[in-house]
């Protein structure tokens, strides 16, 4: 049994001193005691917190950031000139390639204070669109990835079938994401398997890429698939895809779901940053939950997120870090808060009555991240899984703060460097502030990119 003391800790009651934690059997916490001493035996940290999802991750992606920042041959870049070299890019990554990437992302995703990566996975098969062997054998590398970094795993297939709401054939940028339905629940089911070999704790749901990658029918049938996992599907990110939606629906995205997807908790719709006040308010108050990647979409040029009204209706929210171009909890949850400032000229904007911004903030993404994850994690209490992470309570940063004081100092003062300790299932793989695997994945990472070369 591991016992980790703290002196403060934030549990669902609120904010307490003395924090003993034991976690037992499978990872999950056994019990909680406050206003202790420290024993003996515990594991001593300064802030405890619970360790949230990262709940939006193209892994592969993250070898290509630093790459995209020159202006292109158009007259205006865009996510869709971003998205011709991201394509170029991928044709040189093999099943090796994708294994180290995949690991370095999760040690970073880990060292951040995450504790679990859910890979929205659509890298799937040979650069000229020929299955490998083993269908399921990039999904296989992402767990193998797993096994090394000791993060907690929910993996999604992705379901990419067309190069548009025309239901035109994939591009040569696209033919390693494609499989029709009926291949894909192969995939699924072949992926399924590959958990098996996993800590109990992995997960797995199911991807449909995008209205624009799908047969709109097929999302019926993802539903089904799913079973009791999540399903996730990026919606309403880009004006241009807004508008091939309407055109071929007569809806746009958001009202397609609300009128035709049945949308519930278990669904996380990615990014959501072009609605309109009204399918903001519905979305929201359907259970779903908006996976937010604020990093990702200010690279991107996708919009901002209305994370006022979202609220103001309930909604949930989860945090992804997407294209992984930059992996910090911190700093997605600091942009998210200062996008809604910079458009409504205001400040803490989504704080509310009773927490602060930083409070409510990362309690909302630990709760929908659970979610999203369909992971037994999002909070500090006995029988869920003991996903934590640790803030040093020396840190200058942290100087005569307490309560809710001190998640606002890291977020909006500080930043991740303040990351003691992670726990992914009561796997401590953060110690000190690194991963306790870092030189050996660093050493392949590095390898790696020397094979892959440093041009698009």
């Amino acid at each position: 049994m591991t016992r980790i003391w703290a002196e403060q800790a934030l549990l669902q009651d609120g904010w307490r001193k003395g924090v003993l934690v034991e976690i037992g059997a499978g990872g999950t916490i056994k019990s909680l005691a406050t206003d202790r001493p420290k024993p003996d035996d515990a594991y001593s940290t300064g802030i405890l917190l619970p360790a949230p999802a990262n709940a939006h991750s193209h892994a592969f992606q993250r070898a290509m950031a630093g790459l995209t920042e020159m202006r292109g041959p158009d007259a205006r870049d865009s996510f869709w000139t971003w998205r011709q070299l991201m394509y170029r890019f991928l044709e040189r990554l093999t099943p090796d390639h994708v294994e180290t990437i995949a690991a370095l992302v999760q040690m970073e995703m880990l060292e951040a204070g995450y504790a679990t990566n859910v890979e929205f996975h659509y890298l799937h098969h040979q650069p000229d669109g020929m299955p490998y062997d083993n269908l399921a054998e990039m999904a296989e590398r992402i767990g193998a990835a797993a096994e090394q970094t000791g993060i907690g795993l929910t993996l999604l297939p992705v379901h990419y079938q067309y190069g548009g709401c025309d239901q035109r054939p994939l591009g040569s940028g696209q033919i390693r994401f494609g499989n029709d339905m009926n291949r894909f629940e192969n995939l699924h089911a072949a992926t399924k398997e590959i958990l098996r070999n996993l800590p109990a704790d992995s997960a797995i749901g199911t991807a449909p890429h995008s209205l624009r990658a799908i047969a709109a029918e097929d999302f019926a049938r993802h539903m089904q698939l799913r079973g009791n996992g999540p399903l996730h599907m990026h919606l309403a990110e880009q004006k241009a895809e807004v508008a091939e939606v309407e055109a071929a629906h007569g809806l746009r995205p958001v009202e397609w779901v609300l009128r035709h997807g049945a949308p519930d908790e278990r669904c996380c719709f990615i990014h959501c940053t072009r609605m309109k006040p009204d399918e903001t308010a519905g979305l929201a108050r359907s259970g779903a939950v908006a996976g937010l990647c604020p990093i990702t979409e200010s690279s991107l040029g996708d919009g901002v997120f209305d994370g006022v009204r979202w609220f103001e209706n309930a909604g949930s929210i989860a945090i992804g870090s997407d294209s992984n171009i930059r992996i910090s909890l911190s700093e997605e949850l600091r942009t998210l808060e200062y996008s809604q400032r910079l458009r409504d000229h205001s400040r803490a904007a989504l704080a509310t009555p009773e927490k602060s911004t930083g409070r409510h903030l990362l309690e909302a993404m630990n709760t929908g991240g659970a979610t999203a994850a369909g992971r037994n994690c999002g909070a500090i209490a006995k029988g869920m899984l003991a996903d934590l992470f640790a803030l040093d309570a020396k840190s200058i940063h942290l100087a005569g703060r307490q309560g809710d004081a001190i998640l606002d100092s890291f977020i909006f003062a500080g930043d991740d460097r303040m990351i003691s300790d992670v726990w992914s299932a009561g796997r401590h793989m953060v110690q000190a502030g690194q991963h306790v695997n870092r030189g050996a994945i660093v050493r392949r990472y590095l390898h790696t990119m020397e094979e892959i070369g440093g041009a698009i």
